[in-house]
């Protein structure tokens, strides 16, 4: 079995993101590891070529800018990825630039490749996810955070990124996917909040025009991470490629996780979730076969 990796980035040290760890939760699991560079502002490329793998391939991309509609570039960024990929690979791994995989799971998912590889009715593995939320102390739990998304897809050309590049379509299509017993952490909304806040206002130009970014982004020098609903506290382990970044974290952030800022149906929606694990009116992506 030939499975290969791939991501998109661009100015990650300027934003803060932790591609290098996000890369190397995986990279165990890969022959090869793709990364799309988009025409950065910074030492981006020396960051990645740092992590001094022969597994590592880079292709310099420029990011259309005028893709707004949806997010649309960073789909065509993640199949430019895609398409360097490996033609003798079976599995095609994805990993957004702040998304890691704790390194207790990567038995259960090679298991899961190597189990449904010779399957062609399985087009992917769907995963868990836990979103971390103003600091490595706290995640998402309301019903704004997706639950579940395809992070490995077969090695089939048909398969394309879909609208903002958080999933895939076949053909427009949604894909049958299996689902893993792993989850995906996701460090998006953990950052010192000068960098927050330089990223909000850089991603949604990736959507928005200047003036919508006049109106509903605010200028300020820090991101206000106080303005959520609802958090849980995090009990567990990060992935050991986090743990130096996690060290080094410098800023502080609290939430009391018994303070629900929500209006009273979504109080009633979050509880029969908690109690039942049922999400009503679940959007996904995919199509889970049993």
């Amino acid at each position: 079995m030939k499975v290969s990796g791939f991501t998109f980035i661009r100015n990650a040290i300027k934003y803060d993101y932790p591609v290098v760890e996000a890369i190397t939760s995986i990279l165990p699991l890969c022959d090869e590891f793709i990364v799309a560079l988009g025409n950065s502002e910074d030492n981006t490329k020396q960051l990645i070529e740092g992590i001094n793998s022969p597994k590592i391939k880079i292709i310099d991309t420029v990011w259309d800018e005028r893709l707004r509609a949806g997010g649309q570039v960073l789909a065509v960024e993640t199949d430019k990825a895609m398409a360097a990929v490996s033609g003798e690979s079976d599995w095609r791994f994805y990993l957004q630039a702040d998304e890691c995989i704790h390194e207790k799971y990567l038995p259960a998912i090679k298991e899961a490749m190597l189990k449904w590889k010779a399957d062609k009715n399985v087009d992917g593995l769907v995963f868990n996810y836990l979103h971390f939320y103003g600091s490595y102390d706290y995640i998402g739990d309301s019903r704004k955070w997706y639950r579940k998304e395809i992070r490995i897809i077969r090695n089939d050309k048909s398969i394309r990124s879909y609208k903002d590049a958080q999933g895939f379509r076949k053909n427009g299509e949604k894909l049958a996917v299996k689902p893993v017993d792993a989850f995906v952490y996701h460090y998006g909304w953990v950052k010192p909040p000068k960098f927050q806040q330089a990223k909000q206002e850089n991603f949604n130009r990736l959507w928005h025009d200047e003036e919508w970014i006049e109106k509903n982004v605010p200028r300020t020098n820090e991101f206000d991470y106080s303005q959520i609903d609802s958090l849980a506290s995090f009990t567990g382990s990060h992935p050991v490629t986090m743990q130096d970044r996690i060290r080094k974290k410098n800023w502080n952030f609290s939430f009391d996780p018994t303070q629900k800022k929500q209006s009273l149906k979504l109080k009633i929606l979050h509880y029969i979730e908690k109690t039942t694990g049922w999400r009503l009116g679940e959007y996904r992506n995919y199509k889970i076969i049993r």
